[in-house]
């Protein structure tokens, strides 16, 4: 396994540094982790499908489409493309959102209204990929019964299928959907960075990053919950570390120590005295960590940073100091963006 404190794998491009100001009381940003050189850095065979249709379809953009490819180029901007394959739309920056290079300002994208969809964009290639197969089964196997003579046995056994199907199918479309939430605006404010169950609540003698005693509130996510991962704070990435593992049920301890995760490093940027960490766990069905940000990225309260696939776990380790009162136990509920797990006295920080 590799060890998450090894930093002879870190790469920086050449552009890193200037283009993100420092201000006052701010870390610089760390280079990127060359572990991480898509946002789904654990890959998986739909990431590969997609890739691989983006071969087919931007050889059908340069051969039937060029008007559309040379407006495109017109209004990219970057001087280097930071991802693996040729670049001709916004659509093939989807798994290369961390990388430095090309963009498009939203104006001048014309897949924009991907992300006002009420599913999550990330996910939406295995939306649609489970979908056809869940509903397209179904559908197959109706048919079949309707027009084949199969018995009362063969009847209900196909039924069963059809059910199945239909209800998998439907927690595929639940467990992929993006929500509207309604974030707090309150000063001092920490919203929960995930959808799920509080599982721990533990305190840190000492944290590093976070420069003194901490606390940890660990949150599982069952396949029910959103999995959309956001910012408990208006704050800047200061680092992210991945590191591969297993996959055991996130209800487990040791799958804290032992399973695949990504760590965020965050820094308040209206209070930068205080540092806080956030980790995504995978667990035993959740076998794809996403984060589309990059070390400099700003984010305000509330805001996606990521997501992960089919059931896990998601950590915030917060600095342990007087001015913190959680407002969470072990066994709430809790939803990413919208509940309440903590607040800063005010003054002291704001959200």
């Amino acid at each position: 396994m590799t060890d998450p404190n090894d930093n002879s794998s870190l790469l920086m491009t050449d552009e890193d540094d200037a283009s993100i100001p420092v201000a006052d009381g701010m870390l610089p940003p760390e280079p990127l982790d060359a572990r991480l050189g898509s946002i789904q850095p654990g890959g998986g065979t739909v990431m590969r499908l997609e890739l691989l249709w983006g071969h087919v379809r931007r050889w059908w953009l340069r051969t039937f489409r060029a008007s559309f490819v040379r407006r495109m180029q017109q209004t990219r901007q970057g001087t280097e493309n930071g991802c693996p394959h040729e670049v001709l739309d916004p659509r093939d920056l989807k798994y290369y959102q961390n990388q430095r290079g090309y963009r498009w300002d939203a104006a001048d994208d014309p897949f924009t209204w991907r992300d006002r969809l009420p599913f999550a964009r990330a996910g939406l290639a295995e939306l649609v990929l489970f979908s056809l197969l869940c509903f397209g089964g179904a559908v197959l196997v109706a048919g079949l019964l309707a027009t084949a003579n199969w018995g009362i046995a063969g009847k209900i056994v196909g039924g069963s299928v059809v059910a199945g199907l239909l209800i998998v199918g439907g927690l595929i479309v639940w467990f992929f959907r993006d929500p509207h939430r309604q974030i707090p605006t309150a000063a001092g404010t920490l919203v929960s960075p995930a959808d799920g169950k509080v599982v721990t609540i533990e305190r840190i003698g000492h944290d590093e990053f976070v420069g003194g005693p901490a606390v940890l509130v660990g949150i599982f996510l069952s396949i029910f919950n959103v999995h959309i991962n956001r910012s408990p704070f208006r704050a800047r990435l200061i680092g992210l570390t991945y590191r591969p593992g297993k996959f055991l049920n996130a209800l487990k301890p040791e799958s804290v120590q032992e399973n695949e995760r990504l760590e965020l490093r965050l820094q308040s940027i209206d209070h930068p005295q205080y540092r806080f960490r956030a980790r995504q766990i995978s667990g035993a069905i959740a076998r794809r960590i996403v984060c589309w940000i990059k070390p400099g990225d700003d984010l305000e309260a509330g805001e996606a940073f990521g997501m992960i696939k089919l059931g896990s776990r998601t950590e915030l380790i917060l600095p342990d100091v007087p001015e913190l009162e959680l407002q969470v136990r072990i066994g709430e509920h809790v939803k990413a963006g919208t509940s309440v797990i903590g607040k800063f006295t005010v003054g002291s920080h704001g959200t």
